[in-house]
């Protein structure tokens, strides 16, 4: 009855936690992704990650990176990197192998994970704060691998 309420922001929240960009089954796309929003992967993914938001790899979805950064990651596909994520949730169809970094981690019956689970309390994410999500392909010179 006598609560305070917090203050109200009038500025427009941004909606971290839905997908706004999908790259699609038969897609293949190496380089790097980088910005704010939500992604889901369902094509095969090569190179680095850094979101602010939802990352999304369906059950078609295959990432092949270095480090996965995000404040919410769902793996549902196969992911071979190391993860960084404030909540991380396998499913039951998903494959992990790299070590992951979470401060929330949940699994379903079947899920696989081959690497090592570190639980923090809090975490550091090295987010740039961008208005969308921007993709950064291979340059013509550089080759996959280099």
């Amino acid at each position: 009855m006598f609560r305070k309420t917090p203050p109200v922001s009038n500025q427009p929240v941004q909606q971290l936690d839905r997908v706004t960009s999908v790259l699609g089954p038969g897609i293949t796309w190496k380089g790097n992704l980088r910005g704010s929003g939500g992604v889901r992967i369902e094509g095969a993914f090569e190179g680095e990650i850094t979101i602010r938001g939802l990352v999304v790899v369906g059950e078609t979805g295959r990432v092949n990176c270095e480090n996965l950064q995000s404040n919410v990651v769902i793996v549902a596909g196969a992911v071979k990197g190391n993860i960084m994520a404030e909540k991380l949730e396998i499913r039951s169809t998903g494959r992990v192998w790299g070590d992951v970094t979470t401060t929330a981690f949940s699994t379903e019956e079947g899920a696989f994970l081959r690497g090592q689970v570190r639980m923090e309390e809090r975490i550091e994410l090295n987010l740039e704060e961008e208005n969308s999500i921007i993709a950064e392909p291979l340059s013509k010179d550089e080759e996959p691998g280099e």
